[in-house]
């Protein structure tokens, strides 16, 4: 009889337990969600090479117009006008993206892209410091000065005392 028992409870651990301690059932999705309905085959295909052809695209700065319609104007601009306002816009090249270019090109243009971005950092941090500091000074010179103004103006307002 214990043998039956132990063999059922041991069977029942694998068979309920076991398989939700390693393949846990996810928690049922709030009411206000909607469920998707599942992709076809076709369409899983059509994210794939969209998702690849986006991918392999972002290593490059400009995408261009046949990737992402959506960022160009419509209009009898073409590509090279656009292009050209664009570098007009901005002639320097953020931060995020001289950094993007260093690291592409190793650890040794990335090396002296970080030490400037630092010491830009660094260069930033203490000139708000100085003017943090010059204020806190100038904040405590008026009220040394309030406080010497009021002990003069009490000293003034004080009858002078007599010798006993």
């Amino acid at each position: 009889m214990k043998v039956r028992v132990v063999c059922r409870k041991i069977y029942d651990y694998i068979r309920y337990d076991l398989k939700e301690i390693a393949f846990p059932s996810s928690l049922p999705d709030p009411p206000h969600m909607k469920k998707r309905r599942k992709l076809t085959w076709n369409d899983r295909i059509w994210v794939l090479k969209r998702a690849s052809r986006l991918y392999a695209a972002s290593w490059v700065r400009d995408i261009g117009p046949d990737l992402r319609p959506d960022d160009y104007p419509k209009g009898d601009m073409t590509d090279e006008t656009y292009a050209e306002k664009r570098t007009a816009k901005g002639k320097e090249p953020s931060t995020l993206e001289d950094l993007a270019v260093a690291a592409r090109g190793g650890m040794e243009t990335l090396r002296p892209a970080l030490q400037r971005v630092y010491m830009t950092r660094a260069s930033a941090y203490r000139d708000a410091l100085k003017s943090f500091i010059e204020g806190y000074q100038e904040g405590v010179q008026q009220v040394m000065e309030k406080k010497e103004d009021s002990k003069t103006q009490e000293d003034a307002d004080l009858p002078p005392k007599k010798p006993t």
